[in-house]
């Protein structure tokens, strides 16, 4: 289980560093996958972290336990919100109800909900306790099934959000749109980061829950034969996002670009999911020592057709590029995976 992001203090840029230098931050969502990242990330950087949680001493954040002030509780009471904001500077709301696509087509009234009633809290919290800037995490999933390739940021709010996974991608649109509208009306500073599909070590793998990366890896480690099974016939495709590259992409959003308006976090290439059931085959029989093949089910839920980030906002405005290299990344996540069991 042991991780440590790889992002350093240089990684950063140097008005990022300074910014966070010092400050409460709260991050909600620090205990889980990607905000645990975000987490090490700020102590690197120097900042003061509070992290909103469930779990008196969350696992994912032992590495930096000691530097992190953790205050349980379950941010949908509002008076729990309250309490995680106290006295914080900066916001980096990192929570969210998210799940994979067969999970997500079946309950979108209850993840739109229960994103939101999540969201309206720390928001209104953060805005009440004078916080002075305030991160808003949201999704590609707002992008249409339909949408331009690469795709850019002003058609987050065009048509209709993928239907596989609209009661995220709603609750998604609707966060972007009240931060924007928070701004407008109580002045409060909001940064919108939109990052695209996230991967990496600490990921869920439960198949109930897991996105395609980790519901791969978990069918090529648990094929009992040579084959595991893959959804679809591996022409959709997706931009895939490190998690220590999704995490420094937020960050540098909220230190340097607050003015309400999304930024796509990304990786400027298109993957398809059957360049990586190949990769996840080769590096998972390597560890098993056995030939694997991935065996594609074209009856299988596939989502969106295709995915690619459009990264040039990112890269003109506060110099972002992801670092990581996909086959690395994912050797990575393997083999923490592999740690783990």
């Amino acid at each position: 289980m042991a991780y440590k992001s790889l992002t350093t203090k240089e990684d950063f840029h140097p008005d990022t560093q300074q910014f966070f230098n010092g400050k409460t931050v709260c991050v909600t969502g620090g205990s889980g996958f990607i905000g645990s990242h975000a987490v090490e990330q700020l102590v690197t950087l120097g900042a003061k972290v509070v992290v909103p949680s469930r779990q008196k001493e969350p696992l994912f954040l032992k590495n930096v336990l000691s530097n992190v002030e953790v205050r349980t509780g379950d941010l949908s009471d509002y008076a729990i919100a309250l309490r995680a904001t106290r006295d914080c500077d900066v916001v980096i709301n990192m929570a969210a109800d998210v799940a994979g696509i067969e999970y997500n087509k079946r309950h979108p009234a209850s993840i739109f909900q229960s994103n939101l009633t999540v969201f309206f809290n720390v928001i209104k919290a953060a805005n009440e306790q004078e916080a002075k800037r305030f991160l808003v995490c949201s999704s590609a999933c707002v992008y249409p099934r339909h949408c331009s390739l690469p795709t850019p940021e002003t058609e987050g709010m065009k048509d209709e959000p993928e239907p596989t996974n609209s009661g995220y991608g709603w609750a998604k649109r609707m966060e972007e749109f009240l931060g924007q509208k928070y701004a407008e009306e109580y002045g409060l500073s909001v940064a919108i980061a939109r990052p695209y599909n996230s991967y990496g070590p600490r990921d869920n793998f439960d198949p109930k829950f897991s996105h395609v990366v980790p519901a791969l890896i978990k069918k090529a480690f648990d094929a009992e034969g040579d084959t595991f099974d893959v959804w679809g016939d591996g022409s959709h495709s997706r931009s895939f996002l490190y998690v220590d590259d999704f995490a420094r992409g937020c960050l540098e959003v909220a230190a340097r670009h607050a003015e309400a308006d999304p930024v796509n976090i990304g990786a400027f290439e298109e993957i398809t999911i059957k360049e990586v059931a190949q990769i996840i085959a080769r590096f998972v029989g390597e560890i098993k020592r056995k030939k694997l093949e991935p065996q594609f089910n074209p009856q299988g839920i596939t989502g969106q057709p295709r995915r690619m980030c459009d990264t040039s906002k990112a890269e003109k405005i506060i110099g972002y590029k992801a670092q990581m290299p996909f086959e690395q990344g994912l050797k990575n996540t393997i083999e923490w995976y592999a740690n783990a069991l």
